[in-house]
């Protein structure tokens, strides 16, 4: 479902890399490898060839045509983070009507399971035809939907889709080094912090983990992902030693959260949106909560370049 507002700007926009890895490619691949082992690992019973098989027929129809039998394969709560903005089942059906794939190449399938009646696919496509009239860029994009399994049948109630794009450059030493003893000097202070009350749902934890990236509670930030959690970026998929050690290269400490929404996938499990403001562009998140005993861990996690919606 890549590119169904017929953004081809976005490709050419800078990053804040806020959560973003500074690793070459080569340790992206490695990071990759690592999720993929924790992801078959899981104990949830998903099959990941269903999965995938429900992935590929939503292509299908888009190339089809079939508008129809698209708008059958997603829920009436189905959202689509698109960079301009959160598009409903509505807004969706109606965008892709001008959206015209001729070829459509997908590789890097991820299945990561929530839940038996709910899990998460990570892919990579490339695309060619035209969108608004204009060629689709030939950019690759890594694209993300979570199903789930209502009444019996599988269906799509979340779609994200990010151009691959190299990692930005880290910050310069010196500004990390004149960063690090104002940093360093307010952590004793802020870590009773770490110990307060688990918030009880999970927007509240959303706002907690990024409170804890700006006090460098790196600790506390690995707590609250899951062991096989997946975090997917323009420059690469990340495991979650690759995710802990990534936000250590950024300061977040300017970045603020705004338009939140939450799309809920069952009692345990939860869709949290929100737009990051504050970098060199803004950006688009998106984060898989789930429920493990009392407390809510996260388990997938996307990022994308926000650009403003088309006049």
């Amino acid at each position: 479902m890549k590119r169904l507002v017929a953004l081809a700007a976005l490709c050419l926009l800078p990053l804040c890399g806020c959560t973003q890895p500074a690793e070459a490619p080569a340790n992206a691949n490695a990071t990759t490898a690592n999720a993929n082992a924790k992801t078959t690992a899981s104990p949830a019973t998903v099959s990941e060839a269903a999965i995938t098989d429900q992935e590929k027929k939503i292509w299908d129809a888009i190339k089809g045509k079939d508008y129809d039998g698209f708008g059958n394969m997603l829920t009436d709560d189905f959202i689509f983070v698109a960079p301009d903005g959160i598009y409903d089942k509505a807004g969706t059906i109606k965008s892709i009507k001008d959206y015209n794939p001729t070829e459509v190449n997908l590789s890097n399938w991820k299945v990561l399971p929530i839940d038996k009646d709910a899990a998460v696919v990570v892919y990579q496509s490339t695309v060619k035809g035209t969108a608004g009239g204009k060629p689709i860029p030939d950019t690759p994009s890594r694209e993300s939907s979570v199903w789930i399994n209502r009444g019996g049948k599988w269906v799509a109630i979340f779609h994200q889709s990010t151009d691959v794009a190299p990692a930005p450059a880290a910050p310069p030493a010196n500004a990390n080094s004149a960063a690090k003893p104002a940093n360093t000097n307010a952590s004793p202070a802020a870590s009773p912090a770490s110990s307060s009350a688990e918030p009880t749902d999970p927007l509240a934890k959303e706002k907690q983990i990024w409170e804890e990236l700006k006090r460098k509670d790196y600790d506390a930030f690995a707590s609250d992902l899951a062991d096989n959690s997946i975090e997917v970026e323009p420059d690469g998929v990340y495991d979650k030693a690759g995710s802990v050690n990534g936000v250590k290269n950024f300061d977040v400490s300017k970045l603020t959260l705004a338009d939140f929404k939450e799309v809920k996938i069952d009692d345990d499990a939860t869709i949290v949106t929100y737009v990051v403001k504050g970098g060199r562009t803004d950006e688009r998140h998106s984060t898989v909560w789930m429920k493990r005993g009392n407390k809510w861990v996260a388990l997938f996690h996307q990022g994308s370049p926000a650009v403003p919606p088309a006049k």
